[in-house]
């Protein structure tokens, strides 16, 4: 065996040209891949983080309140029982978060927009702070008093500015109408995404327009230090939230619906009164983004896959050519005493080593296109900020990937070579000896 790869690579480096394009092709197969895969590797992770705080947490509980006369109010009132519960789970986050939230109608300048106002506790949220991107403006507005942050398409469409004062129409808890007037205190980079529809204002301004005591608020976020502990850690608060309190099923059996959607409908379909805690995690809200890692694994599959068949028939012709120039040199290894099977394993050989030159470059020029990318500061003020890291790019090759993918550059490269490597094992060494070439 040591003897054939030692003449296999002795061939190869025979053409050094005709070995370096065709592992070269091989390699820019498999830095492409690889570079898709990393970015899959990282997307979800960086989603969910970037999303984590901007909606304030990875596992997000809200009370509900019913009864005959109001209707159903979103609310937590108390959540002495709700902490409680949390602290028994031994889930420990690295803070909590209280909001309350709206929808209004911005009013100025006899212009009108539709808007979801967030009530934050800024003194907590201090994270929010470095997700939002102001373009004018500051924090100081919303921290203590009726100042408001709205996003780029909202001040364009409703022509703000800076220090604006703008009324909003909204609902308090109970239904009734009710305006409140906010101070335009900053104008937030437009991210395209759930951000840009989104207003952030005090909670306590907010609660003051709905009507509710300072204390209360409509929903407590936790945001943990590891992603990976989500589902988990949400399952652990629920069985102890379960075992006091009177909450809603967490996965609803809807097939047809998504499972926060199926979640919210179960207070509208459902007979009960008094007040139910539903417990929902990030995981679920952005459940659509692992179906986009799905996607993009199967297109680098599918990339590889197509850049290997064009290969391919570069490999092919290419050891055509091989055994066509060096007919006499197989008559002669055949006259010596070698075997069909030991020519066809030489070409093989010779194919096999092109694939793990070309599948090692290619590993290190995408280790090295990684690397380089990954220094390059995008910013939060960018549509793909969701995607990115603190604005920087990351990448995360997983194993079990790679090693598929490797699989099938040998197997596509060996095939290439079977035909023309079988054909130079079947010449008979009368006839090649014969031969001008």
């Amino acid at each position: 065996m040591g003897t054939l790869l030692r003449t296999a690579l002795r061939n190869l480096s025979r053409q050094k040209r005709r070995t370096v394009l065709l592992s070269g092709a091989i390699a820019f197969g498999v830095m492409v891949v690889t570079v898709i895969n990393g970015f899959a590797g990282s997307f979800l992770e960086n989603v969910t983080e970037n999303f984590g705080q901007l909606l304030a947490g990875h596992i997000f509980i809200e009370g509900v309140e019913r009864d005959e006369d109001r209707g159903e109010i979103q609310i937590i009132r108390d959540d002495e029982a709700l902490l409680a519960a949390i602290e028994r789970s031994g889930v420990n986050a690295r803070f909590l978060t209280r909001r309350s939230d709206v929808r209004g109608t911005l009013v100025f300048g006899g212009r009108t927009a539709s808007q979801q106002i967030v009530g934050a506790d800024w003194s907590v949220e201090s994270a929010l702070t470095e997700r939002i991107v102001l373009e004018e403006g500051s924090f100081d507005g919303v921290r203590n008093g009726n100042g408001l942050i709205v996003g780029r398409p909202t001040a364009n469409l409703l022509r703000l500015e800076v220090g604006d004062p703008v009324l909003v129409r909204l609902r308090t808890i109970n239904g009734q109408q009710n305006v409140g007037e906010f101070r335009i205190s900053g104008i937030s980079f437009d991210p395209g995404f759930v951000a840009g529809l989104t207003a952030y204002a005090d909670r306590s301004y907010i609660n003051e327009l709905l009507q509710i005591d300072a204390q209360e608020y409509r929903q407590l976020g936790l945001l943990l230090s590891t992603l990976t502990e989500i589902d988990e850690s949400a399952d652990r608060i629920f069985e102890e939230m379960a075992a006091t309190l009177d909450v809603f099923e967490r996965s609803p059996e809807d097939a047809d619906t998504n499972p926060i959607s199926a979640l919210f409908d179960q207070a509208r379909t459902e007979e009960w009164e008094g007040v139910r805690y539903r417990l929902y995690t990030l995981n679920e809200i952005v459940s659509d983004a692992q179906q986009i890692v799905v996607v993009l694994n199967q297109v680098s599959v599918v990339v590889l896959v197509v850049l290997l068949g064009i290969t391919m028939i570069g490999i092919t012709n290419t050891f055509r050519m091989v055994m066509f120039e060096r007919i006499r040199e197989i008559g002669t290894m055949r006259a010596l005493g070698m075997q069909k099977a030991q020519v066809l394993a030489l070409f093989l050989a010779e194919a096999l080593m092109l694939a793990v030159l070309g599948v090692l470059a290619g590993l290190l020029a995408a280790a090295a296109l990684m690397a380089v990318l990954s220094q390059f500061y995008i910013g939060l003020d960018t549509p793909i900020f969701v995607l990115l890291k603190d604005g920087y790019f990351t990448f995360r090759v997983r194993p079990g990937q790679s090693l598929l993918h490797m699989t099938l550059v040998v197997l596509f490269t060996v095939s290439a070579a079977w035909f023309p490597a079988r054909r130079a094992s079947e010449l008979p060494p009368v006839e090649a000896l014969r031969s001008t070439n």
